[in-house]
């Protein structure tokens, strides 16, 4: 088989990380663009690149590309894909996509061309008129952007963030792979002691852990992909056979999350449980008023509520200021704080020794890393 173009969509500022996670797990040449990773490779490497990736939000299959003036071009760019090698004749193929800065700005009319497109391409193959689509989901994913035209078969499903752990939260959750990309830029490993004094539903000590384990984050979840005919079963099972093989259960890791809502912690035990790594995380109920280092090596990570999510601003900036003085680095400890508070620096009462722009969602932030001396 002929080797397949991916495109993993990545939060902005990731795409570095991101490339870096592909390789370290034997996808060959990532590259990273703006908000995306790109690689090749055959059906091994999707059924891979979904199971363990921690910080794309879904694994496409990069199918066309080209310039797109009009509908009329739009419509041969799809129309050319031999869909017929992805899509069978009772399959479901919804489209969705996006159009930016190009001619094309109607995200309906390029919807109902690119339908038209595949309809008519697989109605000339299949010698059928009508497609009852009650099969297999291949949900066909379009860019229009500065009049290129990028076209995608979705192999994830739900995005990569919902690693099948978090069916419950608690208000404003980190997305998980930024909390993953947190313990990233923090640099936890498998020895680590890490503490979140803001825990919420466990989100981050929970990534923090699958980290630490090698736990591949798709281990307990299923993907889109898996129910399409043109793959093999084989293909799944010898990936996940690979990823468990790689767990290291033994290491030393663990964790703990305080937060004063006890309803948010017993989400988080919950949720920790799901994950796999309950046996590795304390939660605790404490205010971080009462905040103290309870090692000699300590790693810190957190996600504060501020402003825009939970608190008003006036009490988002005495948060920073108490954090400032409980969250003090000294040797063996370190603090990772996401916020987009551009006075956050101010507020806590020092400078960061590395700052790191990134996306929680829309919002533009920054992770400022604070080292022990």
């Amino acid at each position: 088989m002929k080797k397949l173009t991916f495109v993993a969509p990545c939060i902005l500022g990731l795409e570095g990380i991101c490339a870096n996670d592909f390789k370290y797990n034997g996808i060959p040449s990532p590259r990273a663009v703006n908000g995306r990773v790109v690689f090749e490779g055959d059906l091994n490497i999707l059924a891979r690149a979904n199971l363990i990736s921690r910080y794309s939000e879904r694994i496409l299959l990069l199918l066309a590309e080209g310039e797109v003036l009009d509908f009329e071009q739009l419509f041969t760019t799809v129309n050319k894909i031999p869909w017929e090698n992805y899509i069978g004749k009772t399959d479901t193929f919804p489209v969705q996509g996006r159009c930016l800065g190009s001619r094309l700005h109607s995200v309906s009319d390029c919807q109902k061309i690119i339908k038209k497109a595949v309809v008519d391409r697989l109605s000339s193959k299949y010698g059928i008129r009508w497609f009852e689509e009650s099969g297999a989901v291949h949900k066909i994913r379009f860019l229009i952007m500065n009049d290129r035209v990028s076209v995608m078969l979705d192999t994830s499903g739900e995005g990569l963030h919902k690693r099948g752990y978090r069916a419950d939260a608690n208000d404003a959750p980190i997305k998980e792979t930024l909390a993953a990309a947190m313990t990233e830029l923090a640099g936890v490993r498998a020895n680590h002691f890490v503490v979140d004094p803001m825990c919420g539903s466990g989100t981050i000590p929970i990534e923090a852990a699958l980290k630490a384990t090698k736990t591949a984050p798709g281990l307990n979840r299923t993907f889109s992909a898996e129910k399409w005919a043109q793959i093999p079963p084989t293909v799944w099972s010898e990936e996940r056979e690979r990823a468990s093989s790689l767990v290291n259960s033994n290491c030393s890791f663990r964790a703990i999350g305080y937060d004063i809502d006890e309803s948010a912690l017993e989400i988080a035990r919950s949720n920790a449980e799901k994950a796999g790594v309950g046996d590795r995380i304390t939660f605790i109920k404490r205010d971080i008023r009462d905040f103290v280092y309870d090692a000699d090596y300590e790693t810190v990570i957190c996600n504060p509520p501020y402003g825009e999510r939970l608190l008003d601003l006036d009490e988002a900036e005495e948060l920073y200021r108490i954090m400032g003085k409980k969250l003090v680095p000294s040797k063996g400890k370190t603090c990772a704080v996401i916020t987009p508070d551009d006075d956050f620096e101010k507020l806590f009462g020092r400078r960061a020794d590395k700052r790191r722009k990134l996306y929680n969602g829309t919002l533009k932030c920054q992770v400022y890393l604070f080292k022990g001396l």
